[in-house]
C-alpha cells in the first residue's frame, strides 16, 4: 500500500469525541520518547504530521489522521507518563483504556518498543493487558538503526524467549527505524493485509 494523503483531523480528550467510527483504524502506542511521532511520520511520508518533541510525554490526547481518505491511523499518548502527577496519569490511563477497549472500528494496536534495552516489565504489561482484553495487536521494534544487525537479533530473540513466558506464540513484529525507513513496506503491507479494500 502506498500512503498518498495523510492530513491531521482532530485530538480528543474523550473516545466521544472521536471521528464517527466508520473507517478502519490503526493505533499507535509506546512508552515514552520509544519514538512513536517519527515513526509515524516516517509511515506517512509527511513530516511534520506528528509532532516530535524532546520532551517525552508530549503527546496527551487521541489524535486521529486520515489516511489515502479510506482509514484512520491514531496516536495515542505514551504510557509511562514521565513528569506527570498521579491525578494526570490516572487520567490518561483511562483514556487510552476507554478507547482500546470501546473503538469499535480499531482493527489493531501497533505496540512500539525501544529495540536497544532488555524486554520492560511496563511494555509486557500492557500487552498482557491487551490479550486479557482481547485487543489485537502487534509490536514495532524502533530505533534499530541504533544497534549492529547482530544485536538487533538478540534483543528480538531475548524479547520472543521473554513473551513465550506468557505467550502461546510470538506475536507478529516487526523491525523499524525512522531515519532509514526500515520496515516501512512491512508494516503499510500488514495494514492492507487486514483489511484488503484499501487497495489504491
Amino acid at each position: 500500500m502506498k500512503i498518498k494523503e495523510a492530513e491531521y483531523l482532530i485530538s480528543s480528550a474523550l473516545v466521544s469525541q472521536c471521528p464517527r467510527p466508520d473507517k478502519p483504524e490503526y493505533a499507535f502506542i509506546g512508552r515514552s520518547n520509544v519514538g512513536k511521532s517519527s515513526l509515524i511520520n516516517m509511515i506517512c511520508n509527511k513530516e511534520g504530521l506528528a509532532k516530535t518533541s524532546q520532551t517525552p510525554g508530549k503527546t496527551q490526547l487521541i489524535n486521529h489522521f486520515l489516511i489515502n481518505k479510506t482509514w484512520y491511523l491514531v496516536d495515542l499518548p505514551g504510557y509511562g507518563f514521565a513528569k506527570v502527577s498521579r491525578t494526570e496519569r490516572e487520567k490518561f490511563e483511562k483514556m487510552i483504556n476507554n478507547y482500546l477497549f470501546e473503538r469499535e472500528n480499531l482493527i489493531n494496536t501497533f505496540v512500539l518498543v525501544d529495540i536497544r534495552h532488555s524486554p520492560q516489565m511496563i511494555d509486557l504489561e500492557f500487552m498482557e493487558k491487551l490479550g486479557t482484553n482481547g485487543v489485537p495487536f502487534s509490536i514495532i521494534f524502533t530505533k534499530a538503526d541504533k544497534l549492529s544487525k547482530l544485536q538487533v537479533g538478540n534483543h528480538i530473540n531475548d524479547y520472543t524467549q521473554k513473551m513465550l513466558e506468557s505467550w502461546e506464540t510470538m506475536p507478529t513484529f516487526f523491525v523499524s527505524s525512522a531515519s532509514s525507513a526500515l520496515g516501512k513496506e512491512e508494516i503499510t503491507e500488514y495494514i492492507q493485509s487486514l483489511h484488503p479494500l484499501f487497495k489504491v
